[in-house]
């Protein structure tokens, strides 16, 4: 089969196409043939470190490899067909259609993988391509987490996200307005018709307006880029009210310990989150009843993979980028 190699750290045309050998299922897993994976910043973090805090850049090269990477095919979404499952399977069966995730490995990038029966797999969504379907888990997952287990917005609530238009941006303003909370969106001037799009109540354009300047307060601030602090913030939050981190250095490490032994009125809040069946389930009821949608900004075929890493380590996407992987018996 054909993957995308990743021997060496570096610019990311150290990415190789090559034929390796096809996996063969054991008797507890399902092989998945391919049809469309992603490339998201947990691939650049594993690739170069790219997105990753200083804080747990030690814990990243231990993970990943100090001189060399531990980790030879990346992609950790995915989405295909079941070609073959092993005798103790029962969950699923040849043919099925699926999207999930092969965390806490990677190995998307590529035409076939093996991934136990009890990983995160659940039935594709009838109403969505392939490369949508590719684009849920990471990002999908992500913005669950946050919004709905550590932010617990209700209905009413007034939210804000800053970086509203990135793959966990998307997936947050879509969720956030599911729970009925009153959403603003922060983003650059190209992406404010997409965030409006996708429910936001209000845009506001980071390049002309600084919202930690404003009179505005709120319930939950969801800082999914890292741009802002929680010292900027504190007075937009009303009493008891939650600002999210995504990307935690050790100020943040400090304000969240501090702010949950304190008993603080105002808390700070972070975390990893963690991709389970019964999310994926959620999301897919979500998006076959149309009220969450993934956002793709590009996609790539798998033989322009380090084109698409390119891409996304500029820290500019919107939405997600798909990298779609063609069988000479493709199906749509």
């Amino acid at each position: 089969m054909k993957a995308i190699l990743h021997t060496k750290y570096g610019p990311p045309d150290e990415l190789a196409l090559k034929e390796v050998e096809k996996p063969v299922p054991r008797e507890n897993e399902v092989l998945i043939k391919i049809h469309a994976t992603t490339v998201t910043s947990s691939d650049c973090n594993a690739r170069n470190f790219t997105f990753v805090p200083k804080l747990f850049l030690l814990f990243a090269r231990m993970l990943f490899g100090f001189r060399k990477p531990k980790i030879n095919i990346l992609g950790i979404d995915l989405a295909g067909e079941i070609e073959t499952v092993g005798k103790d399977v029962k969950r699923f069966k040849k043919g099925d259609r699926v999207f999930g995730t092969p965390e806490p490995a990677f190995g998307a990038h590529a035409e076939y993988i093996c991934i136990p029966e009890d990983g995160v797999l659940a039935i594709k969504p009838a109403n969505m391509t392939w490369g949508e379907a590719a684009s849920v888990s990471l990002a999908g997952n992500t913005a669950l987490y946050f919004i709905r287990d550590l932010g617990k917005i209700q209905a009413g609530q007034k939210v804000l996200i800053n970086g509203a238009s990135g793959g966990i941006g998307t997936f947050a303003v879509q969720l956030a307005k599911y729970y009925g909370a009153q959403v603003t969106g922060v983003c650059s001037t190209t992406n404010l018709e997409l965030v409006k799009s996708l429910g936001a109540d209000k845009v506001i354009d980071y390049t002309k307006e600084d919202f930690t300047k404003s009179n505005e307060t709120y319930d939950v601030i969801f800082d999914v880029v890292g741009k802002t602090s929680f010292s900027r913030c504190k007075s937009l939050l009303k009493q008891k009210g939650v600002y999210l981190v995504n990307l935690i250095e050790l100020p943040e490490l400090v304000q969240i310990l501090w702010t949950s032994m304190k008993g603080s009125s105002k808390k700070v809040k972070g975390g990893m989150a963690v991709a389970s069946v019964d999310n994926m389930i959620f999301l897919k009821e979500l998006i076959e009843a149309g009220k969450l949608k993934p956002v793709i900004d590009r996609c790539y075929p798998l033989e322009q993979t380090a084109e698409a890493f390119k891409y996304v380590e500029q820290g500019h996407k919107k939405g997600n980028v798909v990298i779609t992987v063609e069988h000479n018996n493709n199906i749509n």
